[in-house]
């Protein structure tokens, strides 16, 4: 499909923090959990702290994306979600689509993965891309083999020693076909099985080992390193 087709992804979820504390994380805080977004031309059409917020942007032709978040107060410092992703896509919408309204529930839970076990603290983040010869049917699983994680089940414990990148000792947070999540003491990696969404494998590291100020150069490097060697 070429058109442009509007879409709305709506997901409901509970969360281990106020929600001031999912506030911030959703306004200031988002390289902890998913990626920057202090450079997004948007518009906060709605602001009413700490329970509603609408972030929007607008294009040519009526082109827009919006990001809504309700949230409730519940007991015991948690707080219950209501969101959803609304906008247009011009091209592919279908691929686009999948592959929006699957990233959203893992980029949900990691919120709430930063929230249990990191919130407040200081982050470097670093974003890290497959080369092109990841977008290949089975690439994402190329990946798991490699990682060694490729029948680990979520909760499972890991202990994995990867060439350039050294060892890394954790717990495996999220698994399923397109996404993993290992979460060790100072640090979340996340990995994108895009290939199943026409793009390549990617990953995010959020490294809460310092006091936010480190240089992501040497993460990027490394895990790079090891992508190559992945798809060589």
């Amino acid at each position: 499909m070429t058109e442009n087709c509007e879409f709305e992804i709506v997901y409901d979820t509970e969360l281990p923090g106020t929600p001031e504390r999912v506030w911030e994380a959703v306004t200031n805080g988002t390289p902890a959990w998913m990626f920057p977004t202090d450079q997004w031309p948007d518009v906060k059409t709605v602001k009413e702290y700490p329970t509603h917020l609408v972030s929007r942007m607008d294009g040519p032709d009526g082109w827009f994306n919006q990001l809504e978040h309700v949230l409730e107060p519940l007991d015991g410092g948690r707080a219950r979600l209501h969101y959803v992703h609304s906008g247009i896509f011009a091209d592919n919408w279908d691929e686009q689509y999948d592959g929006a309204s699957k990233h959203t529930g893992f980029y949900l839970h990691t919120l709430g993965q930063y929230l249990k076990h990191f919130d407040g603290k200081p982050v470097v983040f670093t974003d890290i891309q497959g080369p092109a010869a990841s977008q290949v049917p089975d690439g994402f699983v190329q990946l798991k083999n490699a990682l060694g994680v490729a029948s680990a089940a979520q909760g499972s414990a890991v202990e994995l020693e990867l060439d350039s990148v050294g060892r890394v000792s954790g717990e495996v947070d999220f698994s399923s076909e397109h996404f993993l999540g290992l979460r060790t003491s100072d640090a979340m990696y996340r990995f994108f099985g895009r290939n199943a969404f026409g793009a390549p494998v990617g990953m995010t590291v959020h490294d809460f080992s310092g006091n936010g100020s480190g240089a992501p150069e040497a993460t990027a490097q490394a895990w790079a390193g090891l992508l190559e060697k992945v798809y060589a």
